[in-house]
């Protein structure tokens, strides 16, 4: 595959002659390089791979644009597109190493993003799609398969969570992956970037993130509880602010939607591949800063803790706490996941 940098003629009317340019880390599914020109730095992104390519590159150039109405900014301008290429050109932002309390900011940031879409932008990007029927099937099977009793209230509480998060309404704009990586912080702020799986819907979706420890990223993160209270009133201060609303749904169906998705046991490009909870009893693997059966337990153990005494899935907090309690029998050497970013 070629990842030599594409300049074109289209770039060169509006940016100029690149002068050195120099290859940065990514995905397999992208090529990133740093170049210079003759009026400041930029970024280069080329979107590669896949079937899903070009639906990609619509998302993420739909997104920049989208998002560039947020003051103060959230995302990098957007300075060109060469959409044969699949070609971005974004502004270059220096990025300084984060805080001990950087997620504070990253959440307030992350409530902006969402605030810049309205209900007219379901035109222009496709609603999010949460866990289905085969997730609550194969989270039920793993139960099984590690020699847990179901309790009898369980599928059924599943079935309606599955229902409750297919039914939640939002328009909010949902980067699809804001992690640790994906956002840069600046002296002007946080910013995000890698917008290849956004969508729309609610905003408490990855407001999720912060209290289940960024489920589809390398980088487990499990804040500590005054700082994860902080963060959280940090996002629903902003959406305020932005929207003149509260949020209005409980944090807890999220959370324990992403529970139900294997696809948040691995990297994306093997999301869709194969049934990953189904694999947890046979194997364990590492992806980033944990392996797959300390990323569940962590999860378990959230979700457990948050629908404990909660009218409609008390079973499933007992089976919660139960698939954690058989799981760190049978593997002891498991550890906590981290609870700072490296």
């Amino acid at each position: 595959m070629r990842t030599r940098l594409s300049w074109g003629d289209e770039l060169r009317a509006g940016l100029g002659a690149p002068r050195r340019s120099r290859r940065l880390s990514s995905s397999p599914r992208s090529h990133v390089w740093r170049v210079e020109t003759a009026g400041a730095p930029v970024v280069v992104k080329q979107i590669v791979g896949g079937f899903d390519a070009e639906e990609r590159y619509a998302r993420e150039v739909a997104a920049l644009r989208l998002a560039a109405g947020a003051d103060p900014p959230v995302v990098p301008a957007l300075l060109g597109t060469v959409p044969g290429d699949r070609v971005l050109v974004l502004e270059h932002l220096d990025h300084r190493c984060p805080s001990g309390d950087w997620i504070v900011d990253c959440a307030a940031a992350l409530a902006r993003l969402h605030a810049v879409a309205r209900p007219e932008h379901a035109r222009v990007l496709p609603r999010r799609q949460g866990p289905d029927a085969a997730d609550s099937a194969s989270f039920l099977a793993l139960a099984a398969a590690l020699d847990v009793s179901i309790p009898s209230a369980a599928p059924g509480e599943i079935d309606d969570l599955v229902h409750r998060l297919g039914q939640a309404p939002g328009h909010a704009l949902l980067h699809g992956d804001p992690c640790p990586g994906n956002d840069l912080h600046t002296t002007g702020g946080t910013r995000f970037i890698d917008f290849e799986q956004v969508s729309l819907g609610s905003g408490l979706v990855e407001l999720a993130y912060l209290r289940f420890g960024f489920p589809t990223c390398w980088c487990v993160t499990a804040a500590a509880a005054p700082l994860l209270e902080r963060a959280e009133t940090a996002y629903r201060t902003a959406w305020r602010t932005e929207t003149g609303d509260g949020l209005h749904d409980e944090l807890t169906d999220f959370c324990a939607g992403w529970l139900l998705r294997g696809d948040a046991l691995v990297e994306r490009a093997h999301r869709g591949s194969a049934d990953h909870l189904a694999r947890i009893p046979a194997r364990d693997w590492t992806w980033g800063t944990a392996t797959a059966r300390q990323r569940l337990v962590h999860r378990l153990g959230v979700v457990g803790r948050m629908t404990a005494g909660h009218h409609g899935l008390s079973g499933l907090s007992t089976l919660c706490a139960e698939m954690c309690r058989r799981m760190l029998a049978r593997w002891p050497a498991l550890r906590p996941v981290p609870s700072r970013r490296p």
